[in-house]
């Protein structure tokens, strides 16, 4: 498959149809193209709906205020497909928080994730003798929270938690302990609420599942 970059383009269009994955009715069809050239055509069928994730994200709220009475946090969010969420968690939390970012790279453009993991920008705060909690959009393999769980562990945080929306146990090719889980999801491509296709998609205020249709 060709490499994307800042000349493709994706169009799409909306059709009504009922999806075989929820109840939801409506989805969407796109056509990558790369240069003027269709690469692949894809669509997008909704897995969880926003109001799901908004009830669970104040369900997640609320389990970490509870965990945390009296103290302080440290959030800490792995760009780019976590901002949305923490962004939508930390004003649910009634828990004093500060909010810090680490850009964590272990997807290219492709419908399978990545083994490299890259960190390309690290923390600002000091996180020593602080509580801090690693909030993620998703897990699949661990790949990537192994190796930033190894780097904040030598810091000497009071406690280190792992806050993920989505997680994908099927996936998981090394051992993740995750504390705050929203949903666990099968081992599809998903986007939208942050997680991104070849940088679209983000946008999308429900988590929809990418589906590569036939030639």
């Amino acid at each position: 498959m060709k490499k994307y970059n800042k000349y493709s383009k994706i169009r799409s269009k909306r059709i009504e149809f009922f999806s075989f994955y929820t109840f939801h009715k409506v989805t969407y069809k796109f056509i990558f193209e790369l240069e003027g050239e269709t690469v692949f055509k894809y669509s997008i069928g909704t897995l969880i709906s926003k109001e799901e994730i908004s009830e669970k994200v104040k369900e997640l709220a609320l389990r970490i205020d509870n965990d945390y009475k009296g103290e302080e946090i440290l959030l800490i969010g792995l760009l780019r497909g976590s901002v949305i969420f923490l962004s939508d968690l930390v004003r649910e939390l009634k828990t004093e928080a500060t909010i810090d970012f680490m850009v964590v790279s272990s997807y290219g453009n492709e419908l399978e994730s990545s083994r490299d993991v890259k960190i390309k920008k690290d923390l600002e705060e000091d996180i020593s003798g602080r509580n801090v909690i690693i909030v993620e959009d998703i897990i699949d393999t661990g790949h990537t929270l192994k190796k930033v769980l190894e780097m904040l562990k030598i810091r000497n945080p009071k406690s280190i938690k792992i806050c993920t929306l989505l997680d994908k146990p099927e996936r998981r090719e090394v051992k993740i302990e995750v504390d705050y889980t929203g949903f666990k999801i099968p081992d599809e491509f998903v986007v939208g609420y942050g997680i991104d296709f070849a940088q679209k998609h983000r946008d999308l205020p429900y988590i929809g599942i990418v589906k590569k249709e036939e030639e």
